[in-house]
């Protein structure tokens, strides 16, 4: 049975850090693309960042660029979210995803439960 479980979410004030960590399990994801979404209140569920699960390119949406930062640790069977300068803005439910494709889609094969994030100005 395939899991991705996220954690790490919490409160934190505008200009704080988070980091989000997602264990994914249940599967070899060698291959796969590994990324992170949100969804504020109200909003669509937007893409944040992703990375392929053996190496390469990262890529971010543009609101997160300069501030946040995806890795992984193989080893773990870890993807991270590494959060900073963070802004009221992305205050939302942050997801992990993983997806087949070379790159990952906004219908990903597997998605985490989710963890909250709060950001209070």
């Amino acid at each position: 049975q395939v899991q991705l479980v996220e954690s790490g979410g919490g409160l934190v004030q505008a200009g704080g850090s988070l980091r989000l960590s997602c264990a994914a399990s249940g599967r070899t994801f060698s291959g796969y693309a590994m990324g992170w979404f949100r969804q504020a209140p109200g909003k669509e569920r937007e893409f944040v960042a992703e990375l392929k699960w053996s190496g390469g390119s990262t890529y971010y949406a543009d609101s997160v660029k300069g501030r946040f930062t995806i890795s992984r640790d193989n080893a773990k069977n870890m993807v991270y979210l590494q959060m900073n300068s963070l802004k009221s803005e992305d205050t939302a439910v942050y997801y992990c995803a993983a997806d087949h494709r070379s790159r990952i889609t906004g219908a990903p094969d597997y998605w985490g439960q989710g963890t909250q994030v709060t950001v209070s100005s």
